[in-house]
């Protein structure tokens, strides 16, 4: 588990993390300034998250999963209200897409179950493909699972779709941003 001293940590890995992701990197079109935006974003989302004990980091701190326990929300209040204005600072005409793309996942995000909702997961760029980031998963499914509870998440690179399959998670819809690709939402049901 993170606390309030972890978020510097927590964001600079998911800014390496989704640099160059399929869809967070397309959407933060200008490469020379991505990193300084992507920082903004993710820390809004991290600090959201850290209201709640679900925020991890894995043993070596390379790998990051935000977690937001079931009937809680992924921001607050503020945080929601500052989020669209701050959005259009950091991209002026670029803002539309990535609002758009905010907007469709979350009318895409199911309602009326109770779950965990898996917001991010990544992995320091340098650090990938030794398996530290689904260590982590695996780790804090046993959260998920100790409390009964299905868990959601949405996979913006189309590479892992099948990674989190083997965790349990299986399709659930595929939603389409303008320019792609395609998003694929994913659902694990609760362990019995």
């Amino acid at each position: 588990m993170c606390g309030p001293d972890d978020v510097d940590t927590v964001v600079d890995i998911l800014v390496s993390a989704f640099h160059n992701d399929p869809t967070w990197g397309r959407l933060f079109p200008d490469a020379s300034i991505r990193r300084e935006q992507h920082a903004r974003v993710w820390r809004v989302l991290v600090e959201g998250a850290m209201r709640y004990p679900t925020v991890w980091l894995s043993a070596n701190d390379t790998a990051t999963a935000l977690w937001i326990p079931p009937g809680a929300h992924d921001l607050s209040p503020d945080q929601e209200a500052a989020f669209a204005p701050m959005i259009e600072e950091l991209l002026g005409a670029d803002a539309a897409p990535v609002m758009h793309a905010f907007e469709t996942l979350e009318n895409a995000h199911p309602q009326g179950v109770p779950h965990y909702y898996l917001t991010m997961l990544g992995t320091e760029e340098h650090h990938r493909g030794h398996g530290y980031g689904l260590r982590l998963l695996s780790d804090t499914l046993r959260v998920v699972d100790d409390a009964k509870m299905p868990a959601y998440l949405e996979a913006s690179n189309p590479a892992n779709v099948l990674l989190y399959a083997r965790y349990g998670f299986a399709p659930l819809s595929t939603v389409e941003l303008p320019g792609g690709p395609a998003i694929t939402t994913m659902w694990r049901a609760a362990t019995a």
